[in-house]
């Protein structure tokens, strides 16, 4: 073999190892194109398959609005919100649980759910529920057929008539506790039957 012959491939073999690399100017300077990942030829990685839900499927947020801290949050079914900077004047009554952070005058009933009154909450009104959850101040009555829990943060003034009641350590109640048993004395003010006791 001449040498020729072995120069020859030699750039051959060369040329075919290292492609020329230049942007696409190359009337200019030849520069050296750094590597881009959604450049062609370079495979990419397909973004996984998302699976569809079926028509009819409920759609979740998946932005939730931040919680209040130590806020107790509805297990099941709906929950209406009255916020910080609103001001409710009048009777509430519906069939969902009521979280309330902003100010309540009138009356609240809402038999079968639970009324939470947030840290920031103002209340003036009777309340009747299932549950009632006090963290702020309520001024009024409360009735419940199941609880009555006043947090640590919590005022209640006024009477209240309950299955049973909650009081932690740090809160402030003022008024009349009636303890009833479910399905006895179900309006305020009406006296429970009385217990015969056999000697």
């Amino acid at each position: 073999m001449c040498k020729t012959d072995i120069a020859a491939r030699l750039q051959v073999r060369r040329a075919a190892e290292k492609p020329a690399k230049t942007s696409p100017n190359s009337g200019k300077d030849k520069q050296l194109t750094m590597w881009k990942p959604n450049q062609p030829g370079t495979p990419a990685t397909p973004e996984p398959s998302r699976p569809t839900p079926p028509s009819g499927a409920p759609i979740f947020d998946t932005n939730p609005r931040p919680s209040t801290p130590g806020a107790p949050v509805a297990a099941a079914g709906e929950q209406a919100t009255i916020g910080k900077s609103l001001v409710v004047k009048g009777e509430l009554s519906g069939s969902e649980s009521l979280y309330v952070d902003g100010k309540v005058e009138g009356a609240i009933n809402l038999p079968g759910n639970r009324v939470t009154v947030g840290r920031n909450g103002q209340v003036a009104a009777n309340i009747m529920a299932r549950e009632i959850v006090v963290l702020g101040k309520v001024r009024g009555n409360c009735q419940a057929s199941d609880r009555i829990d006043i947090r640590s943060e919590g005022s209640l003034t006024g009477d209240v008539v309950a299955a049973r009641i909650s009081i932690e350590d740090g809160a402030f109640f003022k008024g009349g506790i009636d303890i009833r048993k479910p399905g006895t004395g179900d309006k305020p003010g009406e006296p429970a039957p009385a217990e015969e006791h056999k000697a």
